[in-house]
């Protein structure tokens, strides 16, 4: 019997709801081999829950994708990858690697923050990461800031943006509107180049969300290593991190993850 094998260059959140404690539970929803190099490891501070990132140093970053594609993946995605070096010496494993399936989730700030961790690294990604996409999945914070459109507020803002993401080389693009906007429906936008699909969903109506991006993009690698086409990847993860969320829990007075295994358990 073999598996299907999937990496994650990402960072660790101590608190296990995001980064690659996130990925590794949705791997394993998804019956897929899940494979982590760590880029950083986030801590909070248990007084105010605010965040801190301790990043690790790109020899280290770099032994530990050997020690992976030197057994080859399927599918790999990127999450929060803290710096320029590290942005680098992940496009230059892709292309040695000739990765296939390779997911950009543009970590750009952690949840509760409201600025670029820092700018540079988004230039990187738009330069570096992008072009080796097979699909990129920012929020409307990250689509505007790598489109540099500015705030988005509309659809149609969504749609410019993902033009201009596909422009900059990602092969297919996936907007998460969310609940953001003023609208009966939780709205994401997919656009592979040629036309644009709308993926609604009901609202749910609560806060316990934490790691739900990092869930979106894993669930789209898992698909995509199983042999599923982008928009069939990108569907599938929208009803996998949509259950996640509708039954998300409280962790501590401050948190509340999504719930990975809800969709296996509570759907099927």
């Amino acid at each position: 019997m073999t598996m299907k094998k999937t990496l994650t260059l990402a960072g660790s959140d101590s608190s296990g709801g995001a980064g690659i404690q996130a990925d590794l539970k949705t791997f394993q929803e998804h019956d897929v081999y899940g494979m982590t190099a760590l880029t950083s490891i986030v801590t909070m501070d248990p007084n105010g829950w605010s965040h801190n990132v301790s990043p690790i140093d790109v020899s280290i970053v770099e032994k530990q994708l050997d020690t992976i594609l030197s057994v080859g993946v399927d599918a790999m995605k990127t999450g929060m990858l803290g710096s320029v070096d590290i942005i680098q010496l992940g496009a230059k494993k892709i292309a040695d690697y000739d990765i296939p399936n390779y997911v950009l989730d543009p970590v750009m700030v952690c949840k509760g923050d409201d600025e670029v961790l820092q700018p540079e690294n988004t230039d990187a990604m738009r330069e570096c990461l992008l072009p080796h996409a097979i699909i990129t999945t920012p929020n409307l914070f990250e689509a505007g800031q790598l489109a540099q459109t500015g705030t988005i507020k509309t659809l149609n803002d969504m749609k410019e943006a993902a033009v201009k993401i596909h422009e900059l080389g990602a092969k297919n693009v996936v907007i998460k509107g969310g609940k953001a906007f003023y609208h009966e429906k939780a709205i994401d936008l997919f656009y592979d180049g040629h036309e644009f699909t709308v993926l609604e969903e009901d609202k749910i109506n609560t806060s316990y969300n934490h790691g739900a991006g990092c869930t979106f993009a894993t669930a789209i690698t898992a698909n995509l290593a199983h042999g599923r086409t982008v928009k069939d990847a990108v569907k599938g993860a929208k009803d996998f991190v949509t259950a996640a969320i509708k039954h998300g829990w409280k962790l501590n007075e401050y948190v509340g993850p999504v719930r990975h295994g809800a969709y296996n358990k509570f759907t099927r």
